[in-house]
């Protein structure tokens, strides 16, 4: 009874480790992938003369789209059905701002460097 006991309770562990390892090579598996894809997808735009500037979105299925197009910039709307060419702007109508990745990126470079004054070398914390 209690060879038994123990014999289903390392089946038990078996079973979950086996698990937990295919779990963690799917993961290493989909990173690679999704890295892999995003190497390819920037090395095919790079020396694309297309470039999505600014997209602002209207209502569901309708957006705004700033385009770079060679060195012109065209606005365009974006619908289900259809694109339509709205206006041509000018590089000094461009206002140039830093994208979500940028702004999330210097939010977190700012939270860092308080973090590392107050608890890295030199904080109020460290010195004692």
């Amino acid at each position: 009874m209690l060879l038994a006991q123990v014999s289903d309770r390392a089946e038990s562990i078996t079973q979950f480790l086996t698990v937990f390892l295919v779990f963690i090579l799917v993961l290493a598996l989909t990173y690679l992938t999704t890295r892999f894809v995003g190497g390819y997808q920037k090395a095919k735009t790079a020396g694309s003369n297309f470039e999505a500037i600014e997209t602002y979105r209207i209502t569901n299925g309708k957006y705004l789209q700033i385009v770079k197009v060679g060195s012109k910039y065209i606005v365009i709307g974006i619908s289900k059905d259809s694109i339509t060419n709205i206006c041509e702007l000018s590089e000094d109508e461009i206002r140039q701002v830093a994208g979500p990745a940028a702004q999330s990126a210097d939010a977190f470079k700012d939270l860092f460097e308080k973090a590392r004054q107050k608890f890295g070398k030199g904080g109020r914390d460290n010195e004692k």
